[in-house]
């Protein structure tokens, strides 16, 4: 019995503790050695953590930057003004404000509980579009969603006072109330970061296409940290306003969202931990440029008056940042317990084997995929029986992969069918064919490149519906039993080539597949190591009673494993058979050297098929 470990379940916690002790102490430092002032940067610095960490839940998990978070700080603080404020200052500032909408009077901390209410259902109605969007297509809809926000404020003059100042606002944000909700934001952000929710939207950012195939839906969980992040930003943007005072719906407009973005992209907008020294950084860096914006002696150099400097300063910085560190100065680090202190517990890899399969086999009628003036499959048929290895060969550009892409709903049929059991998997998307027990590596290599090895695998039996604490052993598991255990906390995108390969089968078998379908799982190893994966593989079916299905250019390493061996060409099946039979077949021999190795005997030869020759054994597929 062999042993490995995984992470403690408490280990995620403890350090969202730490992180936030952390920035208490930074605040009460600042606080007590600078006084009165230090107190108000203290403040600010809480409020502005609380508002970048609003963005990075969203942006730093997704991976896609958005502008639009200040409009919720926008909601939140008029939510939050209308809630608390006295009725008779109401009826000054806003005499036309309906009765129903203010002079609550509540107290502040009700105030926020409710607008984080709305918030959440702010951000629900307004992200479903953004959510189905990527890339920049997606921060544009973001930076849309900021400029209807400050229209709609603008213009409604009864209930915001419009342009005009709107004050009268309780001053309610001090130094408590700010550290209080700095360091409640960093836990709720640190833990939904390495959630099983957080874990599977940063997979999702990392490669999409591996996502679903392991069963994740990118657009429902970018949907749920955009509504959570909404909430959040609401009672960031409410203790804003509670900090100022008065303000306008200028004060959320740009120069506000492009403050935070910069925060949170200086630090790295992957970690809670850089989200944290980004505020801090960025703040240190302002407060030294306003000093010097009036103007300052150097020497016998005196530089006049530079309006704009901070900003312009920032900028300089984050341009800086982009060209020398695009993961920003923290990267992806966060902070964390020594490796001396952190807790892991030991998984035994007894019994690691969960036969799965089933008698279901994976049939294919007459399957077509056309493009457009190219038929990359015509009408392909076959019965992929379960618990066996069976090889699918053929030439370059035969069809293989796409055959692969199609059963796995990575491409839509042009006609025909794909069934698994009684189940059509031709009209489900591809993290739904996943879900059924369907499982697949890529010909090209698809990681989650930023996320570690071990969360490489634990994703993928997360997006099964494992639990948490379950994943991270079953991880722990598949890592041993191809021969990774040794690398389970290094970063997949720093892997060598072989490792990488072997990962990737590790991550679709945590998926505990009835299928597996292995596009070129051996292109690029060597020799020793195409022998172990050959091993590994030939034990699966019978520990674990799934179907294989074996794509590589290695012939000798697919006959070596495959009972049956299915050759296309041109998109068609040419061949269907045992290993011996389809390497004499002669429409195969054609396919791979050429029409003179495929000709008939002549008078000076036996009325024999020719044995597979070296070249063809080593023939690229």
């Amino acid at each position: 019995m062999h042993q490995v470990t995984a992470p403690s379940p408490f280990q995620t916690v403890t350090d969202a503790i730490l992180l936030a002790a952390a920035v208490a102490l930074l605040m009460g430092a600042v606080a007590l050695v600078f006084g009165l002032p230090g107190q108000r940067t203290a403040t600010l610095f809480g409020v502005n953590l609380c508002a970048v960490l609003a963005f990075q839940v969203f942006s730093g998990n997704s991976g896609i930057v958005s502008f639009g978070h200040t409009a919720f700080m926008a909601i939140g603080a008029y939510l939050s003004a209308w809630l608390t404020m006295p009725a008779s200052m109401l009826r000054v500032t806003l005499p036309n404000l309906p009765s129903w909408l203010g002079g609550h009077e509540l107290p502040v901390l009700v105030a926020l509980a409710a607008v984080f209410v709305l918030g959440l259902g702010a951000a629900l109605f307004s992200g479903v579009p953004v959510a189905r969007l990527n890339g920049a297509s997606a921060s544009i809809a973001t930076l849309g969603i900021l400029i209807i926000v400050y229209s709609v404020l603008s213009a409604a003059r009864d209930l915001t006072g419009g342009n005009r100042a709107f004050y009268g606002v309780p001053r309610a944000t001090g130094f408590g109330l700010a550290a209080a909700f700095a360091c409640g934001f960093v836990l709720l952000a640190r833990l939904y970061r390495d959630s099983r929710w957080g874990l599977m939207l940063r997979a999702a950012r990392d490669n999409e296409p591996a996502a679903r195939a392991c069963g994740i839906d990118p657009v429902r969980l970018r949907l749920g940290a955009w509504v959570l992040s909404g909430g959040m930003g609401a009672v960031a943007g409410a203790l804003y306003g509670h900090m100022l005072g008065a303000f306008t719906p200028r004060d959320f407009q740009f120069d506000l969202a492009f403050g935070l973005v910069a925060m949170m992209i200086v630090g790295g907008m992957g970690t809670v931990t850089g989200a944290a020294g980004g505020v801090a950084l960025i703040m240190a860096l302002q407060e030294g440029l306003q000093r010097l914006e009036t103007g300052f002696t150097l020497g016998p150099l005196q530089v006049p008056q530079v309006f704009g400097l901070p900003i312009l300063g920032t900028s300089l910085v984050i341009l800086l940042v982009l060209l020398l560190r695009p993961q920003g100065l923290f990267g992806d680090r966060e902070l964390t317990l020594p490796a001396r202190l952190r807790t892991r517990q030991a998984v035994g890899t007894e019994g690691m084997s969960r036969p799965a399969g089933g008698t279901r086999s994976l049939r294919l009628d007459a399957v077509t995929k056309a493009f457009a003036g190219l038929t990359a499959l015509r009408n392909v048929s076959a019965d992929i029986p379960p618990g066996r290895v069976t090889g699918l060969i053929g030439p370059n550009g035969a069809g293989k992969s796409t055959l692969v892409n199609a059963i796995t709903g990575q491409l839509p049929l042009s006609s025909g069918q794909v069934t698994f059991g009684t189940e059509r998997l031709d009209r489900l998307a591809p993290q739904d064919v996943a879900r059924t027990g369907i499982a697949r590596t890529f010909q090209n290599i698809r990681l989650f490149e930023r996320l570690s090895t071990e969360e490489n695998v634990t994703v993928a039996a997360l997006a099964q519906g494992v639990p948490l604490s379950r994943a991270r052993d079953r991880a722990a598991q598949e890592l041993d039993h191809v021969g990774l255990a040794g690398m389970a906390e290094r970063r997949a995108g720093s892997l060598p080539y072989g490792a990488r390969r072997r990962l990737e089968i590790a991550r679709a078998l945590a998926t505990d597949p009835a299928f597996l379908l292995l596009d070129e799982p051996a292109a690029g190893m060597n020799p020793e190591e195409t022998a172990d994966l050959a091993r590994r593989l030939r034990s699966l079916p019978a520990a674990r009673g799934a179907g294989l299905l074996l794509i590589d250019h290695d012939l000798p390493f697919v006959m070596s494993l495959c009972g049956r061996v299915i050759v296309l060409n041109r998109g068609e099946v040419i061949a269907d058979g045992t290993p011996e039979a389809v390497q004499r077949d002669p429409g195969v021999i054609e396919a791979y050297l050429g029409t003179r190795a495929s000709r008939g005997p002549t008078a000076r030869q036996e009325a024999t098929p020719p044995p597979p020759t070296e070249e063809m054994t080593h023939a690229p597929t």
